[in-house]
């Protein structure tokens, strides 16, 4: 049998870099690749409490189709926590559960774009929103990130000889995977050329709470008075990536559209997990739960970052997040130290895979300090300094 496959999945090919990455599963691998949350940050005894109060006494609840839009009492309750502690949502805007973050980049492509149509997103991106957005046939522009975020004069410059751009993707807090914070200067700017030049702003924010040194920002959809900011949420790196639960929090209009879209996809996210995060967000300290999970993941930056300092990788150490982007000397390629630390039993992502257009010149690879033990990154940080020390 000949198939033939879509246009918009042919186009997504494997590249040398995912073949490299296939090596991680290796058994014993330290996994610097990945980007799971730390074993012990999961609220097991909780999650397992929760789930069977609700078997128990909700069982039809757990088991029945549910609204597309989402389980009501967790939107509400969604709403009210960000509205107090980020200042966003208005009456004009909704909110729907996604299944997870991911979803939202689906759903807000869908809607949003035609084939053809013009995505900029900082460079280097977050590899899984660029695929999604690439599978519906867009054309993507990318904008260099500086020390303090997207550089906004090439932003400005991109704005103004692109046309039928949809919207611009930006991950402001802990960015994937440069580690970078966007400096509130630049969020406000950001917004102020959004507006001016007509087009939305997708704010993608899963590590906005894994702050480990410093104050927040304001999110930009806390300026969005002109309902132009598309703003994604999870509970992936809080509670659980496995349950699946994120949500779209954007003007009335745009959120009917995703629920149309939602409807030909999966009908609604799975309600057991929903009612598991609701009760979670009821029951539990979650303040003193994310406020622990920080605790971890800074023990673990720090093991990694002092482990590192002196080496021939360059790097400026995050405030929060769960990745470290390390640049490379010219004369060290990122391919080659992928290639020579999986064959030496670490795995490290090399930073080509993040770009957004294919002339972006990368020469970085992205380490995961969240997922290994302390053990393993104290061990994978020498295997590290070894491979370099080969050069």
């Amino acid at each position: 049998m000949n198939y033939i496959f879509s246009d918009k999945i042919s186009a997504l090919k494997p590249s040398a870099i995912r073949e490299i990455l296939k090596a991680t599963s290796q058994p014993g691998m330290i996994p610097f690749a990945a980007g799971n949350p730390a074993p012990e940050a999961f609220p097991v005894d909780d999650v397992r409490d929760i789930t069977a109060r609700l078997l128990a006494e909700r069982p039809v609840d757990c088991l029945q189709y549910g609204i597309t839009e989402g389980f009501s009492p967790l939107r509400g309750r969604i709403r009210e926590d960000i509205k107090s502690r980020l200042s966003i949502g208005t009456d004009a805007d909704d909110l729907i559960i996604a299944s997870g973050a991911m979803q939202v980049m689906d759903l807000a492509t869908k809607v949003l774009c035609n084939e053809g149509d013009v995505i900029i997103a900082e460079s280097p991106s977050f590899i899984g929103s660029l695929n999604t957005f690439r599978s519906y046939g867009v054309r993507m522009r990318g904008v260099p990130m500086e020390h303090d975020g997207m550089d906004i004069g090439q932003l400005e410059q991109v704005l103004q000889s692109e046309k039928n751009v949809r919207f611009i993707y930006t991950i402001p807090n802990y960015q994937n995977p440069s580690g970078i914070t966007m400096s509130l200067a630049k969020r406000k700017r950001l917004y102020e050329l959004a507006l001016q030049y007509g087009v939305l702003i997708l704010e993608d924010n899963p590590y906005g709470e894994l702050r480990y040194e410093g104050e927040a920002l304001p999110c930009i959809k806390s300026f969005d008075t002109d309902g132009i900011v598309v703003y994604a949420g999870s509970f992936s790196k809080i509670l659980s990536p496995g349950m699946r639960v994120g949500y779209a929090l954007a003007p009335q209009e745009i959120i009917a559209k995703m629920t149309v879209g939602k409807q030909a996809s999966d009908v609604h996210t799975t309600i057991l997990c929903q009612l598991i995060v609701d009760e979670w967000m009821q029951r539990c300290d979650v303040a003193a739960h994310v406020e622990n999970i920080c605790g971890i993941y800074k023990k673990k930056l720090d093991i990694m970052c002092s482990g590192l300092a002196g080496t021939a990788l360059r790097f400026e150490k995050p405030a929060g997040g769960l990745f470290l982007w390390c640049a490379l000397p010219d004369e060290i390629c990122m391919l080659e130290l992928a290639k020579r630390a999986v064959e030496a039993g670490v795995a490290v992502v090399p930073g080509a895979a993040f770009a957004v257009e294919a002339s972006d010149k990368i020469n970085a690879v992205r380490l995961n300090f969240s997922t290994p033990t302390d053990e393993q990154l104290t061990k994978g940080v020498g295997v590290l300094k070894g491979v370099l020390e080969g050069f």
